[in-house]
């Protein structure tokens, strides 16, 4: 083979491999941009990373409420840096029956100088828990504005499903509350389907 035919076959070697690299870069575009309502579609159908499901089933109306049993829901939670609130469970904990609707809130408080938008994205664990843990009522991933010295009650409506596995007793439930205009907080918007806030 000559040095004309070799730089022939290491040239198409080379487009080939271009090709290749170009259809696994767009496929991994495709794979981002499709991973997000992918995610979100079932987080809402399993009930993952602790999201309101303002819907009840069928099922789940007419389920029994089980008082032969007792669960502790555990509430927690706090604000992340760049946000200067105070942000607390009105209650700690409390026990409940499974199938039970219970009412509980958390208390928020702007102690900065200026008007702040914050963002809440909860978790449930143990993980496992987050499928039977349902949030009826929620602030959560919801757009916030508290102005300075401003105070806010944020109501939570929950049940735990009564077919709750038997060896999980204790389930907690947690906020972490994000500057709604930081890149963390507009990611939580975006996650949830609601409009960021432009920042300028």
């Amino acid at each position: 083979m000559n040095l004309d035919d070799k730089k022939s076959v290491l040239s198409a070697t080379n487009n080939r491999l271009a090709w290749k690299l170009s259809l696994i870069v767009l496929a991994g575009l495709l794979f981002a941009f499709a991973i997000a309502p992918l995610y979100d579609l079932l987080c809402k159908e399993l009930g993952l990373n602790g999201r309101a499901d303002s819907t009840m089933t069928a099922s789940d109306k007419h389920m029994k409420i089980d008082k032969t049993r007792w669960v502790t829901v555990i509430f927690t939670g706090n604000t992340m840096p760049g946000l200067a609130w105070s942000f607390s469970p009105a209650q700690t904990s409390l026990r409940v029956h499974p199938g039970e609707i219970t009412l509980t809130s958390y208390m928020a408080k702007n102690n900065g100088a200026d008007s702040e938008l914050g963002v809440a994205v909860p978790s449930v664990t143990p993980e496992l828990a987050a499928l039977y843990f349902k949030k009826i009522e929620c602030f959560c991933f919801k757009q916030q504005t508290l102005k300075s010295g401003e105070s806010k009650k944020m109501p939570v409506l929950f049940y735990v499903k009564p077919d709750l596995p038997a060896d999980v007793n204790t389930v907690t439930l947690n906020y972490a509350f994000y500057n709604g205009v930081t890149s963390l907080g507009q990611a939580a918007l975006t996650q949830a389907g609601e409009t960021p806030i432009k920042v300028n």
